[in-house]
């Protein structure tokens, strides 16, 4: 592979803000709920390369045919990895597809196909396209794109109330909301230059357990849970990000509740299982231990959360602060803010 810009690329990154930007020379694009990725094609040689330079050209085989076929024969491009389905975007199907056993992921690829939504061009044949404005790489972008099942153009528009009307519409669909970029922005490697806006809401969660942090000291992350119907707690995530100083607090915070911990706990068969229920191994990290310990599940934590998929968040949720005032059996999901699914049929077709 002999190509302008090679791998690994960085991609360019966005730093939210609380609203829509309105300033004057912007382009908006719908944020995708997929996996990041810069394709490189050389003729026949295709590579995806993630955001972080794991290559995913092996978990996605069919994602590659419809490049070969779509693409220009030499070319960089940025864009999302993405699964439809009838319910709207699926992460939760693509994370299955990293999977070590090449026969599974054939199956998958066959049952869940996944598609690829482009959205900005790094090179072009022999040209270096990462200083030249994003308005014009846009152009070009749409120039070259053929028309092939599960190749997308992402939508692009320089209104703003249409950028409000997707963060709304479509975030039913599992979108994440909206980016803002320049018109005359360059192509910046791992650089948050553009802008996010994403859905963010608050939930009283039960916290059933924690995470130690990877570095032995404090609270990595706190695990939390939400009674359904029937009365039974589900694991639905964890919260994180917490300074050092917090970390340390949080476990002395969390002591009172250690104590004969495991007597009617919910998840008490889940106790001493590394990598398994209600945590699971992770799929980036095959390495990474996801063992916890578990605490009497009486502490109720507010937490701010982006948008609930498949019953769990689709993101790492951020504590705001512990709820003394309210009982773990309010903790349900009934507390959720639901989102009918958008209509898909305007961006993928029928």
């Amino acid at each position: 592979m002999d190509l302008p810009v090679m791998p690994p690329v960085r991609p360019m990154l966005a730093k939210s803000v609380p609203a829509v930007p309105r300033e004057p020379g912007l382009l908006y694009e719908p944020k995708w709920d997929g996996f990041r990725c810069v394709v490189f094609r050389d003729g026949a040689e295709l590579e995806l390369g993630s955001r972080n330079d794991r290559p995913l050209t092996r978990y996605f085989p069919e994602v590659v045919d419809v490049l070969l076929a779509g693409l220009p024969p030499r070319c960089v491009v940025d864009g999302e990895v993405v699964i439809v389905t009838p319910g709207g975007l699926s992460f939760d199907l693509l994370q299955l597809r990293l999977h070590p056993a090449a026969s599974r992921v054939r199956k998958l690829a066959a049952e869940t196909p996944a598609g690829f939504v482009a959205f900005d061009l790094l090179a072009l044949d022999d040209r270096d396209l990462t200083g030249t404005p994003f308005g014009e790489r846009r152009r070009l972008l749409e120039g070259v794109l053929r028309d092939v099942p599960g190749l997308y153009l992402t939508p692009a528009t320089d209104d703003p109330d249409q950028a409000e009307d997707w963060f709304t519409r479509f975030e039913g669909a599992g979108f994440d909301g909206v980016v803002a970029k320049r018109a005359d922005l360059p192509y910046e490697q791992d650089k948050r230059v553009m802008w996010k806006v994403k859905h963010e809401r608050t939930a009283d969660c039960v916290v059933a357990g924690f995470r130690p942090h990877k570095d032995g000291e404090g609270v990595g992350s706190l695990m939390l849970g939400l009674f359904d119907d029937a009365g039974a707690l589900r694991n639905v995530g964890v919260a994180s990000s917490f300074s050092a100083a917090r970390r340390r607090e949080l476990l002395d915070e969390l002591a009172p509740y250690r104590r004969d911990a495991l007597v009617d706990h919910p998840w008490a068969d889940w106790a001493g299982v590394d990598a398994a229920t209600p945590g699971a191994q992770s799929r980036w990290n095959p390495t990474k231990a996801l063992s916890w310990e578990p605490v009497r599940p009486e502490l109720v934590a507010e937490v701010r959360y982006e948008h609930v998929q498949a019953g769990r968040f689709r993101h790492t949720t951020r504590l705001v602060r512990f709820r003394p005032d309210r009982t773990p059996a309010s903790c349900t999901f009934g507390q959720l803010e639901e989102v009918p699914p958008a209509e898909l049929r305007e961006l993928f077709g029928p």
